[in-house]
């Protein structure tokens, strides 16, 4: 009877100490509110001029891979200088639209999110857009898009030729 006891004893104690270790459920719509956000404050900073600010909502180091028009890049500093470089000023960049989103929490750290992005530009610039993909992970300083996956369309001319 005491043998029985403490096999009992052996598996059910560490099988409760599991359950009580697992993390607490999740809770899809404040992640994906929170996933939201980051979004709308990258598409603020952005409509600013403010590219490192917009460059905040990506995981900071060398994980981070960005791919747009058949190549790809990795780290925050290459992918800041890629955005500044690539839009100089103002009217370059635009204003920024996020549109069409779809957010999938995947898991307490994980999370996928589909949309468009559209930019209405000035001067001699001409509007463009297109779909992306993000990874994002949650990290120490909240949801940050790990891998950027970007197209853009030909500007509307280029589509009637």
């Amino acid at each position: 009877m005491k043998a029985t006891l403490g096999i009992a004893a052996a598996v059910l104690v560490p099988a409760l100490w599991v359950q009580d270790a697992r993390p607490a459920r999740l809770d899809v719509k404040a992640e994906e509110a929170a996933i939201r956000k980051v979004l709308s404050t990258q598409q603020t900073a952005w409509n600013k001029g403010d590219i490192p600010g917009f460059m905040d909502g990506y995981v900071r180091g060398e994980k981070l891979r960005f791919a747009s028009g058949g190549s790809f890049r990795f780290g925050w500093e290459t992918t800041l200088k890629k955005y500044q470089a690539g839009y100089p000023n103002k009217d370059a960049m635009g204003q920024l639209t996020f549109s069409d989103l779809r957010v999938q929490v995947l898991s307490s750290e994980w999370a996928e999110v589909f949309g468009r992005w559209e930019l209405k530009r000035g001067g001699d610039f001409e509007d463009i857009g297109g779909l992306y993909t993000l990874l994002m992970q949650r990290t120490e300083n909240g949801w940050r898009v790990l891998h950027d996956h970007t197209s853009s369309r030909p500007p509307e001319d280029e589509e009637k030729k």
